[in-house]
């Protein structure tokens, strides 16, 4: 029951405008679950929160399968034992947190309701953090169209995973007996969503005017992107759409130009100064390509490059994906088992600047790193140099036609809402997209075609309150939050025994 339960949450990362509530309903269930054990049965509420964990996080990334089967060539009896276990490691933090909440909650409503929230929440940011961590269906991003979305500019996902757990154990109170006695938190928690849900959105920026853009959506299979035979239709098109787009702004998405500079050189002879002398160094119009740099002999970095800035401009990506850009320390005999070009890449800045232009200050950020609000945060340290502008560019094609796309979308919404900052997203398969500062989707293209998405982006100026913090201590703040919530649920409990 408690795997299903767990997969179940599903359709709310994806769904968000509607299924948001089985975010909230499904938790609250395994909280009631976990409330009928008796303290010495904390082993079984870690089986139970470890296999919930399972089927929330195996339903919600068995998208995996696509690309270590289809293409990393990974057998797929293998590929579905490794999205399993993963999903197993990582529901290890859920597991102790249910443990420790059966073993030691204090025994009142609101302390125990505290208690779970700072728990999940101690369980999230663990599994967001450590080994690089893997945010992905992190529970707050299935609250970007909830009332919850209005704390975005305030405590930040994660933060609001915190208050959905609340919620949820304060319903899996009213399950159970002396009503009158138990449903302050929930009613609480109602009065709070209904408050968010009337009252305006907190407004932390103002407006830096508008930019044209032109994003280019290429449409290729991630199984020929490689391909030599298809490189040149491939390069052709990102080429001849780059030189001929008006827009001041156009990007291409990650790696659109597969080849270090060297191999493109042998390949495509001129391709790359063809470009280059379309685009007048400080003239009106500048586009952001991605583009590996770098050679195997001296290492590379996952890139974006700038045509037409007055001084040469690049971003390296920081935050690599394991696996596919470097092998954590003993696993190099799995990959050796799949066929997956490149790895080991080289890690640049996090605090990397901005591409100053037309007014704006535009940040790139390259495929899974908007994950990481906390690492774009601390781009806003210096509010004079913060970007006005988000710019993500993206290669799910990993993952094939799958959820992956729309939910990397929701992710891409909830950063618009922590930091208030519109985001562009040029992609390859999708979702190609412009999202405003308060996560609307202005305009996006059909996944897996391709296209070239126009239209207007309207900077912002300002820093949120998550921005500021987040981006000076990291999630720290929270985790000293979890201390402080801990400390006053056991003192409850101690002073009610």
């Amino acid at each position: 029951m408690l795997l299903g339960l767990g997969a179940a949450m599903t359709p709310a990362f994806v769904h968000t405008a509607w299924a948001w509530p089985l975010a909230v309903l499904a938790p609250a269930i395994l909280v009631w679950w976990l409330g009928k054990r008796a303290r010495n049965e904390w082993r079984r509420a870690a089986l139970g929160g470890w296999l919930f964990g399972i089927g929330w996080l195996a339903a919600g990334t068995w998208w995996l399968f696509v690309s270590m089967h289809r293409y990393g060539g990974l057998p797929a009896p293998l590929a579905v034992l490794a999205v399993l276990a993963l999903a197993a490691a990582l529901s290890l933090y859920l597991a102790a947190a249910a443990a420790a909440w059966v073993r030691w909650r204090p025994g009142s409503p609101w302390a125990d309701a505290g208690a779970w929230a700072a728990l999940w929440l101690l369980a999230e940011l663990a599994r967001g953090v450590l080994f690089t961590g893997f945010p992905w269906v992190a529970s707050g991003y299935a609250m970007v169209d909830s009332p919850l979305a209005d704390l975005a500019p305030w405590i930040g996902v994660y933060g609001i995973g915190a208050v959905l757990a609340f919620a949820a154990a304060a319903l899996a109170r009213l399950a159970g007996p002396h009503l009158a006695k138990t449903a302050g938190p929930a009613v609480v928690a109602v009065l709070a969503f209904v408050a968010l849900a009337v009252l305006p959105v907190a407004s932390f920026t103002r407006s830096t005017g508008e930019l044209d853009v032109a994003l280019l959506q290429t449409a290729v299979k991630q199984d020929e992107k490689f391909v030599l035979d298809r490189l040149p239709e491939t390069l052709g098109w990102v080429g001849a759409e780059i030189v001929k787009s008006p827009a001041a702004l156009t990007l291409a998405p990650e790696t659109a130009v597969p080849l270090l500079p060297s191999q493109l050189e042998d390949f495509a002879p001129g391709y790359w100064p063809g470009l280059v002398q379309h685009f007048p160094a400080g003239g009106a119009r500048v586009a952001l390509v991605g583009k590996p740099l770098g050679s195997f002999s001296e290492g590379y970095t996952n890139s974006v490059v700038a045509l037409g800035t007055a001084a040469p401009y690049r971003y390296d990506k920081h935050h690599l994906v394991p696996f596919g850009e470097f092998v954590p320390w003993g696993f190099r005999w799995f990959v050796r088992m799949m066929n997956i070009p490149l790895g080991d890449f080289s890690r640049g800045r996090v605090d990397s600047p901005s591409l100053a232009f037309a007014g704006q200050r535009i940040a790139p950020n390259i495929c899974y790193e908007d994950l990481f609000g906390e690492e774009l945060a601390v781009r806003f340290v210096d509010p004079a140099n913060a970007p006005t502008v988000l710019a993500n560019l993206s290669n799910i094609a990993w993952f094939g036609d799958t959820v992956a796309i729309e939910q990397h979308l929701n992710i891409t919404r909830l950063r618009t809402l922590e930091l208030q900052r519109p985001m562009l997203r040029a992609t390859n398969t999708g979702a190609t997209a412009i999202v405003d500062h308060g996560a609307r989707v202005i305009a996006m293209l059909e996944p897996q075609t391709r296209d070239v998405l126009t239209g207007k982006v309207e900077g912002r100026d300002g820093v949120t309150p998550y921005a500021a913090w987040a981006g000076r201590f990291g999630l720290w703040p929270l985790g000293l939050a979890v201390l402080v919530v801990l400390a006053g649920a056991l003192a409850a409990g101690r002073h009610r025994a």
